[in-house]
């Protein structure tokens, strides 16, 4: 994605607001882009991950709640990884790994792009905001979008499962996000199947297929096409992309339907149905 950005903290932490404000105000404050002939973008210039600037709206996310739901998509879930890499009192240089291979890997995230998210992790460790005040802020913009929630916890429960294993701190912290986004606790098992080690034998991978669209083995065929026709619909590309997601999100959430259809095709072969 071509894209040169330029993020001014006080008008990005004005428009955010609470402890995601601060942590994009304070990331973002002396954060200056050169275009490619090497000369100085001015003030309103494209914004990182498909944010853009409309002429004559002041500053650019005046008046846009998309643009406001890109930024707390971008910052809470950057800030939230963060709290969650010092659930247990520091970042090891392994909790920073994990978070720069999801960058690299899942986001494929390069030059300015990357370095606008691990902006806002480091900045949001050395912030002194809770994870508690993060997910908040982060329930208030999509409180009504139980996709975006959702999609939230996966990020998180994704990095934090990268090695394989989770601390007791690590587990807290995800299912009190539950808790605040009022999803249920039973979403918890259902990532730790999914993203738990076990190899990649039969069973482990029938396991994985109930668990991503989040039903149980047990459940009749009825239940399985209702829980895929849910999933499709909540995660289709499309409905995805009207939420005004960042770009490389969006290719992220695609993988996601992805493994919807997958793992419903997997259920289908193995039910016959």
């Amino acid at each position: 994605m071509a894209w040169i950005g330029k993020l001014i903290g006080g008008t990005v932490g004005m428009v955010l607001g609470g402890p995601l404000g601060m942590v994009a105000g304070a990331a973002f404050g002396h954060m200056i882009d050169r275009s490619s002939d090497g000369t100085v973008q001015g003030d309103g210039g494209e914004i990182p991950f498909g944010f853009t600037h409309r002429q004559g709206t002041g500053s650019p996310f005046s008046g846009d709640s998309q643009y406001q739901a890109q930024l707390v998509f971008f910052v809470g879930t950057f800030s939230m990884l963060a709290k969650l890499a010092m659930a247990d009192g520091g970042v090891s240089p392994q909790e920073r790994r994990k978070v720069e291979e999801f960058i690299d890997q899942d986001l494929q995230l390069v030059g300015d792009s990357r370095e606008a998210s691990l902006r806002i992790f480091e900045t949001a460790i050395r912030e002194g905001g809770t994870f508690e005040e993060y997910a908040l802020q982060y329930y208030q913009q999509f409180h009504r979008e139980r996709n975006m929630l959702e999609l939230a916890v996966d990020i998180l429960f994704r990095v934090g499962m990268a090695d394989g294993s989770m601390t007791r701190s690590e587990q807290q912290l995800i299912r009190h996000a539950l808790q605040i986004f009022r999803l249920p606790q039973s979403l918890f098992d259902s990532l730790k199947n999914r993203y738990g080690s076990g190899g990649l034998g039969r069973q482990n991978q029938k396991k994985k297929s109930y668990a991503v669209l989040g039903i149980s083995p047990s459940a009749d065929n009825d239940e399985v096409k209702r829980a895929y026709r849910k999933m499709v619909s909540e995660y289709h590309p499309d409905k995805i992309a009207a939420k005004g997601l960042p770009d490389e999100f969006i290719s992220f959430a695609h993988d996601k339907f992805r493994e919807i259809q997958e793992a419903y095709q997997e259920i289908r072969t193995e039910r016959g149905i």
